[in-house]
């Protein structure tokens, strides 16, 4: 269906791709992963034609109806979000306008009287565009825009406001169902998941495992890519390669060629030895000249096998914190209400009652507005409950990330500048091996924060809390724009970590590996599970 032949693509003195190779065949579901700046986007604007190769063959059909959802959205406004999402399809939306334009004119003809032939030239035209309309899904299409909006959590409520009232988050939202609502043929996704909550995510899960058509995307949500695709392509060291099966069996099968690359390195590296060894023993012998002659020759033919650069894997040891109380946090009938100026109050939660216990791994679950965020902001005591009782165990010392931690970063400071701010008393040794931990490597390092990428500044973020000798982690929304290995690195740390969590995160992978109790914060009360995720998951599908 779609092909990519022998491409090379420079950016200046930087190749990205020589001679790489990349087919995507009908009804296909491939998962595309790669370091940043390894070329993903890149794959994506040569298939829609916003990029030129330097070199090789991209075949694309003309006729092939291709969807593109990136992270950078086009500015929306004048629209109401069903319409937005409708305005997607813009052959339905010619006809629309083609069917408005014969309305008009038969509406004119009753006014005006034209001949028999004229109007029934008309009514010819007009059947065969409603035909054509009915064909291409026009008459079902403002209730395929609505049904893909509810699945994304924009409900009937909001299905008649204004694009311009809606937050950057929600109106990635509205695009993600712009490219969903034209069932294209072959379906390409940046980082679908970014902004949307556990719920939103798994319905779209479901859509897409029923989507007919071919899909190539990028996830950094494991669980999402594993219950997806059937192959993954990987973009590394200036070629793509490809492997059937789903982002675990990616995992394996890429470490098991890696060890056979290795081994066959070191075959080949004895070899070289061996003849090398010959020609400068034998070099200076006109007796062996021939043979001498003959081995130099055929090692210049020989491909070196390389080894591509891996990511060094670093360690990084937790700072001993204090042991704290067996009871961390305790709360008792907590209610919150918040009231902004010339608005009704709006209740939060109400009631709620738990108990954190030493060590524990809590997940705080809920759809989107049911109040998570807003918990953990009163137990990091970022904002006051409005009413009921709430306490802090001795000798808690508390470490608390959110999106807006973001903002505390200083923009004109460097990685390292930021974080050894933090811990003056600290090597610089130290520092750069937390930093590296987190995959900040080499001159990274000296980067200015105000260059960062959204998931950078995260993991700065994240490296100024893990760095201090904290025993409880309140942790909201931490894997919000961290890849898949960044995830790994912060999960890992989190398993090490020797407190208490709090977390919130639409990771599923994340949630099974690290929950031991799970709060649910439902219809504006709190449950509380004590089991891991996939208990709490159990109990759910129980509850119906």
């Amino acid at each position: 269906m779609v092909g990519l032949t022998n491409i090379t693509k420079h950016y200046g003195s930087r190749i990205l791709f020589d001679g790489a190779d990349f087919q995507i065949n009908p009804g296909e579901k491939v998962g595309l992963v790669g370091q940043n700046g390894a070329g993903k986007t890149t794959l994506f604007r040569l298939i829609v034609g916003q990029e030129k190769i330097d070199d090789g063959y991209v075949t694309v059909p003309s006729k092939l109806k291709i969807a593109y959802f990136s992270q950078n959205i086009e500015d929306m406004r004048g629209r109401t979000a069903v319409h937005e999402v409708m305005s997607a399809d813009l052959p339905v939306e010619a006809l629309a306008e083609k069917l408005r334009d014969y309305e008009k004119k038969l509406e004119d003809s009753a006014i005006n009287e034209i001949s028999e032939d004229a109007m029934a030239s008309l009514l010819e035209k007009y059947g065969e565009t409603q035909a054509e309309f009915e064909l291409l899904g026009g008459y079902t299409l403002e209730a395929r825009a609505q049904e893909i909006l509810t699945g994304l959590g924009i409900g009937p409520s909001d299905y008649n406001r204004m694009t311009e009232t809606f937050s950057g988050g929600w109106k990635m939202r509205i695009a993600l169902a712009k490219v969903l609502a034209i069932e294209p043929e072959l379906l390409l996704m940046d980082e679908p998941t970014n902004h949307l909550d556990i719920e939103s995510i798994i319905w779209l899960e479901s859509w897409l495992r029923n989507f007919k058509g071919a899909l190539l995307m990028t996830s950094h949500d494991r669980e999402f890519m594993n219950g997806l695709v059937s192959r993954i392509v990987d973009v590394a060291h200036k070629t793509i390669t490809s492997y059937t099966g789903n982002y675990d069996f990616y995992e394996r099968e890429r470490d098991i060629r890696l060890e056979q690359l290795i081994a066959s390195q070191k075959r080949q590296q004895d070899m070289l030895a061996k003849e090398e060894e010959f020609i400068a023993r034998f070099a200076a012998r006109a007796s062996h000249a021939a043979q001498v002659q003959s081995r130099v020759k055929k090692l210049e033919k020989i491909d070196r096998i390389e080894i591509p650069p891996e990511e060094q894997a670093m360690s990084f040891t937790w700072p001993v914190p204090p042991r704290g109380g067996d009871e961390v946090v305790k709360f008792t009938n907590l209610k919150k209400v918040w009231q902004s100026e010339g608005s009704p109050e709006k209740l939060v939660f109400s009631g709620a009652t738990a108990l954190v216990r030493r060590l524990d791994r809590v997940a705080v679950v809920g759809v989107n507005g049911a109040g998570k965020s807003t918990l953990l902001k009163i137990i990091a005591r970022e904002t006051e409950a409005s009413e009921g009782q709430f306490q802090m165990g001795p000798s808690t010392s508390l470490g608390y990330f959110s999106q807006n931690s973001l903002d505390v970063l200083h923009p004109n400071k460097t990685v390292l500048e930021e974080v050894h701010d933090r811990i003056p008393n600290a090597n610089l040794g130290y520092v750069r091996t937390l930093l590296g931990a987190l995959r900040f490597s080499g001159d990274e390092v000296e980067k200015k924060i105000s260059i960062l990428s959204g998931g950078e500044k995260s993991r700065v973020v994240l490296a100024t809390i893990l760095c201090q000798p904290i025993n409880f982690l309140v942790l909201d929304e931490p894997t919000n724009h961290l890849d898949i290995k960044s995830r790994e690195v912060l999960l890992e740390s989190i398993k090490r970590f020797p407190g208490t969590v709090m977390i919130v995160s639409h990771d599923r992978y994340f949630l099974r590996a690290i929950t031991t109790r799970v709060f649910e914060l439902d219809r504006n009360h709190l449950n509380t599970y004590d089991g891991d995720y996939n208990y709490y998951l159990s109990k759910v599908a129980k509850r119906g």
